[in-house]
């Protein structure tokens, strides 16, 4: 019993070392642009190594004193979060419907609006700038979102019907024979048992709009709807050269909302990507 209380207790170190030093490989590269940021330029820029580097505020007030990053900030909460709403409250009945109503060509369907993910975004660019400024929505937020809502709906519709395949049909069955409607069932019972799909399909929709530099550059002309993507790409550089330590302090500020929104909600992510498998 001693011997299989000690290999047991071995086993659990040796997992926590390893977890540990993953942990740390995955951390290293955040920590090192941290430490970037709070170093003097001079000594970014220098080729001859620095063990003891000096801690510097310098790209600190750089970026509060001549650059707007909480606006910056703002603007990538708003656009991205506001998509992901659209995506949900569309991609939602999308995928439920694809999943239990039976008619004509309904893979069909599934299967285009999957396919609209696979187009390269520059096919549309030009149309879609068109579109935009003939609705007067050039430069604003509202386009932001619409645009990376529809670049995304096609991958929420279908990690959402994926789970809702799984959730038996009987469920629904009962609930329609106590008199239940459509639209209670799937607010009560279908929408409760995929949460975690849900989830995992807005936390992947955020990061790829997060991500999408094309249409936001396209659309964002002037500062006044700048996300943090397309003014870190605008912020390369100043009368003396590339500032280092400023870009990478404003990389690090743009990394942590969504590494926050993945601690917080971890848990349903977890059984989000572990559950079920996508089908046909």
């Amino acid at each position: 019993m001693a011997t299989a209380r000690k290999s047991r207790g071995e086993s659990r170190i040796l997992r926590y070392l390893i977890l540990g030093t993953w942990a740390l490989v995955c951390l290293l590269p955040i920590l090192w642009f941290l430490s970037i940021g709070f170093r003097p330029r001079t000594e970014v820029i220098t080729p001859e190594p620095i063990y003891w580097p000096t801690f510097s505020l310098d790209a600190w007030r750089l970026l509060l004193s001549d650059w707007p990053i909480a606006k910056y900030l703002l603007n990538s909460v708003l656009a991205v979060g506001g998509s992901v709403v659209i995506s949900l409250i569309l991609g939602i009945p999308a995928a439920y419907a694809l999943s239990r109503y039976e008619f004509r060509w309904r893979e069909d369907i599934g299967f285009y609006i999957l396919s609209t993910r696979m187009m390269a975004p520059a096919i549309v660019a030009v149309p879609i700038f068109f579109l935009f400024r003939s609705m007067g929505l050039l430069d604003t937020i509202w386009a932001l979102m619409l645009i990376y809502a529809a670049v995304n709906l096609s991958l929420v519709i279908w990690i959402i019907r994926s789970y809702m395949l799984d959730i038996p049909k009987e469920l629904e069955d009962a609930a329609r024979t106590d008199g239940a409607s459509d639209l209670r069932i799937l607010w009560e019972i279908i929408i409760p048992a995929c949460l975690p799909g849900i989830i995992t399909a807005a936390v992947i929709a955020a990061i790829f709009a997060i991500n999408e530099f094309l249409f936001t550059l396209l659309i964002a002309s002037t500062a006044n709807a700048y996300t943090m993507s397309v003014a870190l790409a605008n912020f390369t550089g100043g009368s003396d050269g590339i500032i280092y330590n400023a870009i990478a302090l404003v990389s690090f500020i743009a990394f942590v909302p969504i590494l926050i929104l993945v601690i917080l909600i971890q848990k349903h992510l977890s059984r989000g990507l572990t559950m079920g498998a996508v089908k046909g």
